[in-house]
């Protein structure tokens, strides 16, 4: 027993002891060594670099963590005994400054644990030129390191591998720079995207390649173009020396669509493309890679009435067009749908001559007509003016209401400005020109009041001719607001006082209504004898309804 205690070294055996051990069995997850204690020890496959160049019968230094754990197993560590053989030696192995290589073991908190002899840590900002999302990617992997600082005391290494990269490219920048030359074609990774272009890494600097250098065509981001981390080929259009910049090209390594492009497309030629982009006054059209044509949304349809183009395409629809103009300079190509079907605007003056009869229901209305709808995507107007012979209407919604069925007569048709004007008056006579069949100054009419204002009242005649009672006439008594003493709706009667075939009005008197035949023969003198000192109608009526007609037109 005594020379067996002797031949073994469990007596060496001591926490924080480095002690050799042979290797006795090979697992998939850890390694079994003999390092002399009551039983194996067993230490995990993380911590050899490379497990398949172990060999059983072999021997290693571990450390001792423990002489026995729960189980009565001794605690070992292959790495720790590593890192402690190597602490002696490090400032002579990696000085400050120098290159160590080194395998990354795990992922902490701000950075990485990096292993190499013992461990360093390498901040995330020092991992790569631009700091990586995603750290997981690089446990596992061996590169090359700087060692920026090592703390013996403290047994801390800070290590970068973004100095190196930066080191090299700058390098490789100055061996760039002195070869590259314009027209160049030469391969580069997209390293970043941006609103106004991409920038490239040609493997030593970046170079600039802006949106509008990307394509022959228009487009409107370059992500629709590139991915970051693509590899591309670009031609090297400009070098700045001085200031270390370069700027790219991608479609300058394609030949010009545009140089031969009304030979390709002549105006008039019928072309298939595909709908790229909408946008509020008309369609982009891809014709040929490189190449787009705008359908503008007066160009889409004769009779549809579109206010956005999404109401007819939609982005990657394909369709056929037609050419209308080309500016080769401004890289313009002008597209028709509508001219792809036959015009019915021009079949409208044979459809719709002057004079016919047309009926149709009342699409629209503005401040100075009514659209009537004669059939699909055919329109007339009525004007305000030709709405009625004895109205001053001042806007549609006095005779129409939209919906309602309307019979007109053709006033005017022009297919160029594809207008067709109506007229609603015209289906009838006009009374005015012969108003003195129907009305003399001095007859008692009676009227319904149509509308009120603050100089006087309207009153709706037969025939539909309208008489103004001013404010003066309606009775003896001064009036200050007409509508404490008239309503419209109202039942009244007057007497014409006045006719007044230019402004197409009728002056008309309540008060007058009710005289004896001696009191309007009485006002009849007056009106007679004042007509002939002054050379003004009674109570200057004519002055009275001008500046009733002015105010009306005013409101």
């Amino acid at each position: 027993m005594q020379e067996l205690l002797a031949q073994s070294s469990f007596d060496k055996l001591k926490a924080g002891a480095i002690v050799p051990g042979t290797i006795t069995e090979i697992r998939q997850n850890e390694v079994v060594v003999d390092i002399g204690g009551k039983s194996e020890a067993v230490v995990p496959a993380s911590e050899f670099i490379d497990i398949g160049e172990l060999q059983i019968g072999s021997t290693i230094e571990v450390l001792v963590e423990k002489l026995e754990d729960k189980n009565g197993s001794p605690v070992v560590s292959f790495d720790r005994a590593e890192q402690k053989k190597n602490w002696d030696n490090i400032l002579t192995k990696f000085p400050e400054g120098s290159v160590a290589v080194g395998r990354v073991k795990a992922k902490v908190k701000g950075g990485l644990i990096i292993s190499i002899g013992v461990d360093a840590f390498m901040p995330a900002s020092h991992i790569d030129v631009q700091p990586p999302k995603n750290l997981d990617q690089y446990v596992g992997q061996t590169y090359d390191f700087k060692v920026l600082k090592i703390n013996v005391e403290r047994q801390n290494v800070v290590l970068s591998r973004r100095e190196l990269i930066e080191e090299q490219r700058a390098s490789k920048r100055r061996n760039l720079l002195e070869s590259i030359q314009p027209g160049q074609v030469r391969k580069g990774i997209v390293k970043n995207i941006t609103d106004f272009g991409a920038f490239i890494d040609l493997d030593g600097m970046d170079g600039l390649l802006h949106i509008t250098d990307m394509s022959w065509g228009r487009i409107s981001h370059p992500s629709e173009m590139l991915k970051q981390g693509e590899e591309i080929q670009v031609m090297i259009i400009e070098v700045n020396r001085d200031r270390e910049r370069v700027s790219l090209g991608l479609k300058q390594t394609t030949k010009n669509p545009w140089d031969e492009i009304d030979q390709k497309f002549p105006v008039g030629a019928k072309v298939h493309g595909k709908v790229v982009n909408l946008v509020p006054y008309g369609a982009f059209v891809e014709i040929e890679p490189g190449v787009e044509g705008l359908v503008h949304i007066t160009e889409m349809s004769w009779t549809k009435r579109i206010t956005k183009p999404s109401e007819l395409l939609k982005v990657g629809q394909e369709l056929d067009a037609v050419v209308l103009g080309i500016q080769k300079d401004e890289q313009k190509i002008s597209l028709g749908l509508r001219q792809l079907e036959p015009n019915p605007w021009d079949m409208v003056r044979h459809n719709y001559p002057i004079g016919a009869r047309v009926s149709g229901k009342v699409r629209n209305m503005t401040t100075y007509g009514a659209f009537i709808e004669l059939e699909e995507g055919i329109d007339g107007m009525v004007h305000v003016s030709d709405m009625s012979w004895t109205r001053k209407v001042n806007h549609p919604s006095e005779v129409l209401k939209k919906g309602d069925e309307v019979d007109a007569i053709v006033l005017d048709v022009d297919p160029n400005q594809q207008r067709i004007s109506l007229g609603m008056k015209q289906l009838s006579d006009d009374p005015w020109s012969d108003i003195d069949g129907h009305f003399r100054i001095g007859d008692v009419v009676t009227g319904s009041v149509t509308k009120i204002t603050s100089f006087g009242a309207f009153v709706e005649l037969k025939d539909g001719i309208d008489g103004l009672v001013h404010i003066s006439q309606i009775s003896e008594e001064h009036i200050e607001k007409i509508k404490d003493v008239l309503k419209p709706g109202q039942q009244v009667t007057a007497r014409v006082i006045k006719i007044d075939r230019d402004e197409r009005r009728l002056g008309l008197s309540i008060k007058a209504a009710n005289y004896s035949e001696q009191q309007l023969a009485a006002e009849t003198s007056a009106y007679e004898a004042m007509n002939r000192t002054a050379g003004t109608d009674m109570m200057n009526l004519g002055d009275i309804l001008d500046a009733a007609s002015s105010d009306k037109k005013e409101e």
